[in-house]
This record gives structure tokens, C-alpha cells and sequence, in this order.
């Protein structure tokens, strides 16, 4: 088995981050599934379907070839063809990916095709989402939980916005994160929770550098 390393945590903890400079300093794959969750929202939004209608998300997941790719060291993904990578942070995505990512049938055909991904190619990979430890990559070699206060994951949020000329308001945002934190651990079908075997992180006070540069430490303890 090629190396799997499961980090978890909530929204705007810095998983992507830490993953993606993680991925690139092992030579390793590297996926953010959220992503997948965001392209199952993208695409009620373009094939109108009801978010109250759980049999018809369980069915659209169910039906949908999302190929994920690394495009100059980024990552893109693609929908039945359909390069969607654009479209997966825009606000209405944003409203919707929580009520998708509840429908235990939306979650068990992504975790399918996650598992689908970590077994192609003899590269290690690095996966980033809120049950990679507890359901996804249960048997990975090296789990790490991420942690941060509100407050900074509303600043962090607000940075990677900017960047991209979306400007919100703090206080909206800050309702957004604690609603989300309160739909992905409340959900009775796989809830955002430390595995029993991974390590937690607190990140408020740290670089993205030094996040990774514990989870080596723990890489090289194997």
C-alpha cells in the first residue's frame, strides 16, 4: 500500500493549504475533497435539483464521472467532461455544499470514488477533508486533526476571498463558518470528529510551514 495520509479539520483550518505544500514536498498526490462535495452542489445549481429531493442528490452523485487533476501544481476538476473549478467557491456553491454534503448517498458514492483515487498510481497521496481519518482513508498511516479559533479561520476566509476580489463581510462569514461547523458535526452519517488515532493540531499561532513540518515529524516516526 502506497502512503495515505488523512487530514481532517474543519472549515477554513488550513487543510488545503497544509496538504497541497505537504503533497509537494513527499512527491505525493494530493486531493481536497470538498471539492468533490462543492461540484455535487455546482451541478444542482445547473440541473435544477432540489436540495429537500435526498433520492435525487444520492442519484446525481451516483451519476457523475468527477475527475480530479494537478494543473500547475493546482488543482482542477472536472464534471462529466466539464472543467468546473471555476465556479466551486462562488457563494451560491458555497450555500449549498453543507445540505449536500449531509445525504448519506451523496457521501457514500464520493467516498467511492475518493477510495477510487487513492489507490491510482504508485505515488503516496495526501487527502484533505472532514472524514478522511474516520471513514475515507481509515487505515492511513498518518492522521492529523487541524484546529483553529473563529476568529482566525473568519481572517483566513477573508485572505483567500480578497485574493480573488470577493469581498465579504466579516460578521456574515463568521455566521457562515459556525453554521457549517454545526451542520458537519451535528450530521448523523459520517460527522466531522477526531479519529481515535490521529494527531490534533492547533494552527491559530502557526505558519502553514511549520503545520506541515509537524506532520513530518510524524511521517518520519513510521
Amino acid at each position: 500500500m502506497t502512503l495515505q495520509i488523512a487530514i481532517d479539520g474543519p472549515a477554513a483550518s488550513g487543510k488545503t493549504a497544509v496538504g497541497r505544500v505537504l503533497a509537494r514536498r513527499l512527491g505525493a498526490r494530493f486531493l481536497d475533497t470538498g471539492t468533490m462535495y462543492r461540484a455535487v452542489a455546482w451541478t444542482t445549481i445547473e440541473r435544477g435539483v432540489d436540495l429537500e429531493d435526498t433520492a435525487a442528490l444520492t442519484e446525481l452523485a451516483e451519476g457523475l464521472d468527477i475527475r480530479v487533476s494537478l494543473e500547475d501544481g493546482e488543482q482542477a476538476l472536472s464534471v462529466d467532461g466539464t472543467d468546473v473549478t471555476e465556479f466551486l467557491r462562488l457563494p451560491e456553491v458555497e450555500s449549498r455544499v453543507s445540505k449536500v454534503s449531509e445525504v448519506p448517498g451523496v457521501r457514500q458514492a464520493l467516498v467511492t470514488q475518493q477510495r477510487r483515487v487513492a489507490e491510482e498510481g504508485a505515488a503516496g497521496i495526501v487527502m484533505v477533508g472532514r472524514d478522511i481519518g474516520t471513514v475515507v482513508l481509515s487505515d492511513a498511516a498518518v492522521k492529523v486533526f487541524l484546529q483553529a479559533s473563529v476568529m482566525i479561520r473568519v481572517r483566513r476566509r477573508l485572505d483567500e476571498l480578497r485574493r480573488k476580489g470577493d469581498i465579504r463581510d466579516p460578521s456574515q462569514l463568521a455566521e457562515e463558518i459556525q453554521m457549517r461547523d454545526k451542520i458537519d458535526t451535528e450530521r448523523s452519517d459520517s460527522p466531522l470528529r477526531p479519529a481515535v488515532d490521529s494527531v490534533t493540531v492547533e494552527t491559530d499561532s502557526l505558519r502553514i510551514d511549520q503545520v506541515v513540518g509537524k506532520i513530518q515529524e510524524l511521517i518520519e516516526r513510521l
